[in-house]
């Protein structure tokens, strides 16, 4: 077995059970690509069993503390089990869930979605690339389904020195040459009472945003209970908070005077928002679609003068690691202060930061500073994160990637 032993002091967040062991902790030692090696302090003492990656910064992600753990077949069996054992104990209202969120559920670089009868996985570090074959069974018999989809095509992959991998890794095309036309890519999902559709080899992720699921419920049960009638949904993608929106105005009696504008830069994902419209019932005369850059939009709203009940700000991420904060504060601040100043007093703002880099503390410290500038001040009436199955553990503060708030502009 290969070893890593680490620098003097550099053991401490190991001791934590933090699972990430960076390049500059590493006094020597090392192996290939998704080896499987022993982490030991400066004196010796064993630390950790970690899959090492010669190429990436986070040169080794840690399986197990435990020193009599063999890593091998069975350890990765009982570890898919125990994450999707663990998902049926949380409160998930939909058949779109997430059941393995890499370190969360110690699987460092695994992310599993299941969408009705189809798994769609991420395998984003040397680790999982290596025991790819092993995770792919093991989840289909935990899950008892036959089909799997990868999509390793994030651009993390390369930190780690892989290329992109896409397709069917069990239950695609069969014949001569896998030459059959092979399970649909397109798929539905019920969440809470709403149908909504992806493209597994095209959407972001995995397909879909799971993790915005309970936030999109929180934003209806706010448009029925408030009675929105005019509402801004910013960075839409395929208009789940769209369809929210209409729900509750729906469920107020609004919705015959309601109206719902959704940008985005992107065509096809707009075409795919309007669909999910109609999908679900609701008059195509109350929405409208933007394909439009979101910032320049905002601008030329206030100088039209235009006023708006709620706010929905659903950005990319400005912020992949802690070294692009600064310039993602901006950005997250000029869009929050143009939002802010937009809307009616007593409107609401949903906005979020998907960015590892901004930490929820500093999230609420820019949409403050937003304020500030635009001249708005305002409640802070709930924090939102990701649903419950993007868990965020004790040991790994990290996993809480996804920070909302959900402010209400003071009259």
């Amino acid at each position: 077995m290969k070893t890593l032993r680490l620098r003097p002091g550099k053991e401490r967040s190991l001791l934590r059970r933090h699972p990430w062991i960076f390049e500059s902790a590493i006094a020597k030692g090392g192996g290939d690509s998704g080896e499987t090696v022993r982490v030991e302090s400066h004196e010796g003492q064993f630390l950790a069993w970690a899959a090492y990656s010669p190429s990436s910064r986070i040169r080794a992600r840690v399986w197990s503390f435990d020193e009599a753990q063999r890593i091998d077949a069975p350890f990765f069996i009982a570890a898919c089990a125990r994450s999707i054992i663990a998902r049926a104990r949380f409160d998930v209202q939909s058949d779109g869930v997430r059941l393995v969120h890499g370190e969360s559920d110690g699987l460092p670089g695994l992310i599993v979605d299941r969408y009705g009868d189809t798994l769609v996985a991420q395998f984003t570090s040397a680790g999982t690339e290596r025991w790819k074959d092993v995770i792919a069974d093991a989840l289909l018999r935990e899950t008892g389904l036959a089909k799997l989809y990868e999509r390793s095509d994030a651009s993390v992959r390369t930190l780690e020195g892989l290329e992109p991998a896409t397709g069917w890794l069990r239950g695609g095309p069969t014949g001569v040459g896998g030459d059959s036309e092979g399970p649909p890519l397109e798929l539905a999902i019920h969440e809470h009472q709403w149908r909504l559709t992806l493209n597994i080899a095209e959407g972001h992720k995995t397909g879909f945003y799971l993790d915005q699921r309970d936030s999109r419920k929180r934003f209806a049960d706010y448009a029925q209970r408030l009675g929105f009638k005019h509402v801004l949904n910013c960075f839409c993608y395929t208009g789940g908070f769209s369809v929210a929106a209409l729900a509750g105005m729906r469920a107020a009696g609004a919705a015959a005077d309601g109206h719902v504008t959704s940008i985005d830069s992107s065509g096809p994902a707009l075409e795919r928002a309007r669909a999910h419209v109609a999908l679900n019932g609701f008059d195509l005369n109350r929405a409208s679609f933007m394909d439009a850059d979101v910032n320049a939009s905002l601008r030329q709203f206030l100088k039209e003068g235009q006023r708006f009940d709620a706010i929905v700000l659903d950005p990319p991420k400005f912020a992949p690691t802690a070294a692009h904060a600064d310039r993602a504060a901006r950005a997250y601040k000029d869009i929050n202060r143009l939002a802010l100043q937009l809307l009616t007093p007593g409107g609401v703002l949903f906005t979020f930061s998907c960015s590892g880099g901004i930490s929820a503390d500093l999230f609420h410290k820019i949409v403050a500073s937003a304020g500030a500038d635009a001249g708005v001040d305002g409640y802070i009436l709930e924090r939102l994160g990701g649903a419950p199955d993007h868990p965020m553990t004790l040991e790994f503060p990290e996993g809480e990637y996804l920070k909302g708030l959900v402010v209400m502009r003071k009259s």
